[in-house]
């Protein structure tokens, strides 16, 4: 059997709109991106921890380009 190659969760470069972290997640679950970006809002506006959130990924996960 052949091995199944991992999925890695990275930012995206292309198509990014801040630093890329919501089109990383999108893509390791093979979602819309947009879908992402607006739970990632309602988050924030309801509980208060996106944005924080947002830039420990944005400072934890590695760039698209570090990956491949």
């Amino acid at each position: 059997m052949a091995k199944k190659e991992r999925k890695k969760l990275y930012r995206v470069e292309e198509g990014n709109k801040i630093f890329g972290v919501c089109g990383g997640i999108a893509e390791y679950f093979d979602i819309d991106p947009t879908i992402v970006r607006i739970v990632w809002i309602i988050t924030t506006l309801l509980y208060g921890f996106g944005i924080i959130a947002y830039l420990v990924c944005a400072l934890c996960m590695p760039k698209e380009s570090e990956i491949k």
